[in-house]
């Protein structure tokens, strides 16, 4: 039996079109192993929206090459979409986000010493298909691809297309079928959550109502969106926030703390729509857990510039904060300007690692001594370590003899900069 691994980096959406070929894979008898050493085919899926994860790609690439020089490769995601020109990966099976449905057809080929690229179209991939979870507790579930327009930073658009939603009763039957297999949480995903529907004449808020109705114990985590498309469907969306299925989690991208360089990134919002979204999510859910993205180093991005992106992290205070260096975009305007400085760029993101990762040891001390429920989603670092998911998602670790899956009742008794540390009182 052939036999394949898949490397996957990226966002929700990179793994939930693994675990669709890993399924498409298996039913075409295909045999899943989790080493390179006993895989005939490695098959990477990778993102491409930021220069970082195309590193994460062809660093392992060459590495895989090196050692295993016979195994059969397969390139999938934004990457070869984006450059499946570029002569690196002309040797490659390419495939690309919207055609995953046909890793069998790729595979076969390259069983037969042939190279099939298939990386642009139209037509978007059926949602639901077969699959192999990477967690048995966790549904990953697309809900669009693509988005309505390309920022500077990025090239996701390009990569993805434009935005094209799953109907609401596609995405309903996925979420029933997850339910009925025991899972506990679903998460939704695209490039951006909250224009889901937009193109279909719908929004987030509608499909959220039909998933809460869907008999089951089960609790929904929405991923990324940003805060221009938040606007539209902000009241529906805080309503629906109350209803006990829904996390009280809310990723919303900042970027930059001045509009000005929001503009240069071509960023459709500004600081007030995202400091206003925190404060109205933060009215009805007081300890919803709020995560942001920062990019520091945009090449016009003075030093006061700079510090009103700090000053609105500390006005904020959002739990986590993904921070990034700028990197450049074939296709953008940023490509065009001249670099800051590397030690300025370095001095910035040490500066503002040194900021968030207070708020964020401050943010998770309000949870001494809460006592709730957490479902187990994760193993953790060392053996009997486990990590549970309260009604904020946020991350508890607890010790003992549990499995995935289990609802624990604890006590926080300990709080660290990225996590809280749980007492179990009963299970």
């Amino acid at each position: 039996m052939t036999t394949f691994t898949i490397i996957s980096t990226g966002s929700a959406h990179v793994f939930a079109d693994s675990e669709k070929m890993a399924g498409l894979l298996k039913e075409a008898k295909f045999e899943l192993v989790n080493d390179l050493e006993s895989a005939d085919i490695v098959i990477f899926n990778c993102c491409a929206a930021k220069e970082l994860s195309e590193e994460l790609l062809f660093t392992p690439l060459a590495k895989v090459q090196a050692e295993y020089p016979h195994k059969m490769i397969i390139i999938a995601g934004c990457v070869p979409q984006a450059d499946s020109l570029n002569l690196k990966l002309k040797s490659y099976g390419l495939l690309g986000t919207r055609q995953i449905h046909k890793i069998v057809q790729v595979a076969e080929e390259a069983l037969n010493d042939n190279v099939v690229q298939i990386v642009d179209s139209d037509v978007i991939s059926p949602l639901n298909l077969p699959r192999v979870r990477r967690n048995p507790v966790v549904a990953i579930v697309p809900i669009a691809l693509g988005c309505p327009e390309v920022y500077s930073s990025y090239k996701t658009k390009l990569t993805r297309f434009p935005l094209q939603s799953y109907p609401i009763a596609v995405i309903k039957r996925e979420v029933e079928l997850a339910v009925k297999d025991g899972l506990r949480e679903i998460w939704l995903t695209s490039e951006d959550t909250f224009c889901y529907g937009f193109d279909i004449g719908t929004d987030i808020v509608a499909l959220l109502k039909e998933l809460v109705d869907v008999p089951g114990n089960f609790v929904i985590r929405i991923d990324r969106g940003n805060p221009n498309h938040l606007t539209k469907i902000k009241d529906g969306l805080i309503e629906i926030y109350k209803h006990p299925k829904m996390f009280k989690f809310l990723h919303l991208p900042l970027y930059a703390g001045d509009n000005t360089t929001l503009t240069e990134m071509n960023r459709a919002y500004t600081v007030e729509d995202f400091i206003a979204t925190v404060d109205n999510f933060r009215e009805v859910a007081p300890e919803i857990t709020i995560t942001t993205d920062i990019i520091v180093g945009y090449p016009t991005e003075t030093d006061e510039q700079y510090q009103k992106t700090i000053n609105v992290i500390r006005k904020t205070t959002p739990d986590s904060v993904t921070i990034s260096r700028f990197s450049p975009r074939l296709g953008t305007k940023g490509i065009k300007l001249p670099p800051l400085a590397e030690e300025i760029v370095n001095h910035r993101f040490k500066t503002m690692s040194d900021i968030v990762n207070n708020i964020s040891k401050m943010q998770n001390e309000r949870w001494q001594g809460w006592e709730g429920e957490i479902i187990i989603d994760e193993k953790g670092a060392v053996e009997k370590q486990w990590i549970g998911r309260n009604f904020a998602y946020k991350p508890v670790i607890v010790e003992g003899e549990y499995k995935l899956g289990d609802v624990l009742n604890v006590k926080v008794v300990r709080t660290t900069t990225f996590d809280l540390r749980g007492e179990v009182l009963r299970k």
